[in-house]
This record gives C-alpha cells, sequence and structure tokens, in this order.
C-alpha cells in the first residue's frame, strides 16, 4: 500500500506527525516502510495512530528474536525464540513466540496472540483475538483479551482484566482492578480482584475466590476455599465451598437468581462450613462432601 501526502492528510493527522511526514517522504511511502521509518524516528505513537486509521495487511514478518527499542508491524509476526522490547510491541494481525515476550509499556496485536513461554509488560496486553501462554501472564496495568484467555501458570493484572470469552487459567488469578468475563471464569488457585468480579457464565477455583467489591455469576460460583466480598454476592444458580460464605457488612448472598424456586433444592444448592448470615435466596443443602 502506497501512501501519498493526500492519503495521509484525509486522515486528519496532528500537525507536528503531518510535518515529520513531508519531510521525509515527500513523494509518499510504502504502509509498512513508513511504519518502520516512524519507529526509526522514535514517533511510535505516530506509528501506532497510522496502523489504528488504515487497518492491518496480509504480510507475515517471520524472525529469530526481537530485541528493539518498539517494534510496529501491520501484518502477521512470528518469531522463533524470545520477544524484549523496552517500549512497545504493535501488531495488525496474529502474533506468535515460540519463547517468552517481555515489554515495557505495551503489547497489542489485532488478532491472537500466542506465546510458548511467560508474557510481561509494564504496562497494557491486549489481544484481538485470543491470549495463549505456555507459562504466565504479568501486566502492570489492563490485560484484555477479546476471545478467550488460556494460561498454564498464574495471571497477574495491575489494572481491569477484561474477558470477551472463556478462561482458563492454571493456578492464581490476581488483579488489581475487577475482572469482567463473558463466558466462564476457571482458576486453578486463588481467584481475587480488588475491585468486582462479574463472569456472564460460571465461576471456578481450586481455592479461595475474594473481590473488594460484588461477586457475581450468571451460572454458579465453585471454590475449593472460602468465597469472601465486600459487596454482594450473586450466583445464576449453585453456590458451593469447602470452607466460608461471607458478603460485606449489609450485602447479601443470593444463589438461584437464574432458575425457577421450585428448582433450587437441585440448580440453586448452598454448600458451605457454615450457613452464609446473609444467604437471602437458595437453597441450604449443609456441608459440601464431594
Amino acid at each position: 500500500m502506497d501512501l501519498t501526502r493526500n492519503f495521509i492528510k484525509a486522515k486528519q493527522p496532528c500537525a507536528d506527525g503531518f510535518r515529520w511526514f513531508l519531510r521525509h517522504c515527500q513523494e509518499g511511502s510504502n504502509y509498512q516502510d513508513l511504519l518502520d521509518a516512524l519507529v526509526n524516528a522514535g514517533r511510535v505513537n505516530d506509528a501506532c495512530w497510522l496502523l489504528d486509521k488504515f487497518g492491518p495487511t496480509n504480510e507475515t514478518l517471520t524472525l529469530n528474536h526481537v530485541s528493539a527499542t518498539a517494534i510496529v508491524f501491520a501484518g502477521r509476526l512470528e518469531v522463533r525464540g524470545n520477544i524484549d522490547v523496552d517500549s512497545v510491541v504493535r501488531v495488525g494481525q496474529r502474533l506468535h513466540s515460540g519463547g517468552s515476550i517481555s515489554v515495557g509499556e505495551a503489547l497489542v496485536s489485532g488478532d491472537d496472540i500466542v506465546c510458548a513461554g511467560h508474557i510481561r509488560s509494564h504496562g497494557s496486553v491486549v489481544s484481538g483475538g485470543r491470549l495463549r501462554a505456555g507459562w504466565g501472564v504479568e501486566t502492570g496495568r489492563e490485560l484484555s483479551v477479546r476471545a478467550d484467555l488460556q494460561v498454564a501458570w498464574d495471571v497477574r493484572c495491575g489494572g481491569h482484566l477484561r474477558l470477551g470469552g472463556q478462561a482458563w487459567v492454571g493456578r492464581d488469578v490476581a488483579v488489581q482492578g475487577s475482572i469482567d468475563c463473558e463466558g466462564s471464569l476457571v482458576a486453578g488457585g486463588c481467584l481475587s480482584a480488588a475491585g468486582s468480579i462479574r463472569a456472564r457464565e460460571g465461576i471456578s477455583a481450586g481455592a479461595e475466590v475474594e473481590c473488594g467489591m460484588h461477586l457475581e455469576a450468571g451460572w454458579g460460583i465453585r471454590a475449593g476455599g472460602a468465597i469472601q466480598a465486600r459487596g454482594a454476592i450473586r450466583a445464576g444458580e449453585s453456590l458451593s465451598t469447602f470452607e466460608t460464605i461471607q458478603a460485606g457488612a449489609g450485602y447479601g448472598v443470593f444463589a438461584g437468581l437464574n432458575v425457577q424456586v421450585e428448582v433450587w433444592e437441585s440448580s440453586a444448592r448452598v454448600c458451605a462450613r457454615s450457613r452464609p448470615e446473609a444467604l437471602m435466596s437458595g437453597w441450604w443443602a449443609g456441608v459440601r462432601d464431594v
């Protein structure tokens, strides 16, 4: 794709960025060549703006490894080894790494992110498709995945966790913001958030579930440890733990919100070591045996 002066101007670039383009690309430029030139000139934000405006391409770039200040590529990026970038990794299509990924500011892809090792970003991670990591995921800020999330080890997120599909995490999920999941949320260990936790389908954790505000699932909530919230606890179907269920002061515990009262005994069971003090709905079934 060739980008001419009038083509760029029609997208209403900032004055400084357009002046740079006129000085360095008077005769126009190939799309990816312009992205590379902007990155090499330290104008990474301008390169990201350009990708936002003109979108992805079908090109594929295959490398053995990446070690750079920044990289902005409009197509698919395939890296056999590690990716180590000081600031931004921005890819228009799918990103695949056969090793680990480490970025200083942001990791953003227009499609899937697939990483055989560990993903670490001091800023945000945004996947336009699925995100799959063979080890763990750590972010300093937001983690946003448009489709499914599959992580073998821990997920540690310094901001909000937003998921457009299902989530399977082998160990702990620890989030400094809120969790919003459009599918089911499954953690092999503890599940915790400083804000609310919401899943449109079910929530399952091998250990404790704890959040700083409301806990809500459209289906059931099941945990190996205590279920605790500083706000309300709401489950569309059953609530089950070997330990205790405790809502915040002045809030209630609700099970069976999405099923008829007549089927509460089978579909809205509440199992815990002791009856929750603020149980407002659901069928109290006593101590969980399995």
